[in-house]
């Protein structure tokens, strides 16, 4: 069976001498693992269209189980990207939450339509890093099921919330009287921070990052995204520590 899609190229591994194994996130199929013969032979007409981070339509056969690349053309490779150490390093870990994040073989447009903008973003190279980072993390999760409750203090009700305090495992908002004599893993944030969050998780996916905020609140919007996606996954990743290395 031959199937037309969407995809990007969220791993290259290198099989044989000519050949790749891809983890693809597609927009018909989900995240599956597609193996391209000759992708790295010289003059293969799929050598750009199958390297890390590239966008393609693919024609894929499926038989017994396994998808392999029939014919592929590049949409998208992102070249201002590629340029730029800490956007490749960045790309790489929105590649990575991205596998870990999308299920396999279930189809998720939106969460394939977030990580192409964050990548178009950072290849137009118009946004700070910091922005397009934090919009992206917190949006994935929402997506993924971890969406955090921000509307209102999760104690009293309370929505104009003064010195809120939010809650990295329980996922939800406190103001700051409620917020006493709470478990660990409370931090506390601005309310210019919380109405950033409140617009990144509220927002039609396409204006993710249309909203103005201070350099101030941009980096502790920033820090709080990073620390809420780590708390709720109960894992590090390699791609954001070695991004922390080169900016």
């Amino acid at each position: 069976m031959y199937i037309k899609t969407t995809g990007l190229v969220l791993r290259e591994t290198e099989y044989r001498e000519s050949s790749r194994i891809l983890t693809v996130l597609t927009s018909t199929e989900g995240k599956i693992t597609v193996s391209a013969k000759g992708a790295k032979r010289r003059g293969s007409r799929t050598a750009a269209s199958t390297q890390f981070l590239a966008y393609s339509d693919m024609t894929l056969f499926f038989q017994r189980d396994r998808y392999v690349l029939t014919e592929a053309n590049s949409i998208e490779l992102f070249l201002g990207i590629r340029d730029d150490l800490a956007a490749m390093a960045l790309g790489s870990y929105f590649a990575e939450l991205m596998e870990t994040l999308a299920d396999a073989d279930m189809p998720n447009p939106q969460m394939l339509s977030l990580v192409l903008n964050c990548l178009y973003a950072l290849s137009e190279g118009r946004l700070p890093k910091n922005m397009v980072k934090s919009g992206f993390e917190l949006r994935a999760m929402c997506l993924a099921g971890f969406e955090p409750q921000l509307e209102a203090c999760h104690i009293c009700g309370r929505r104009d919330i003064e010195s809120p305090v939010m809650s990295l495992t329980g996922g939800v908002v406190h103001c700051s009287s409620c917020a006493k004599g709470l478990a660990r893993g409370e931090v506390p944030v601005t309310s210019g921070v919380l109405e950033a969050m409140r617009y990144i998780i509220s927002c039609n996916g396409r204006r993710i990052f249309s909203y103005r905020a201070s350099e101030e609140v941009l980096v502790q919007l920033g820090k709080v995204c990073e620390a809420y996606l780590l708390a709720q996954l109960g894992r590090g990743f390699g791609t954001l520590d070695f991004y922390k290395s080169v900016i």
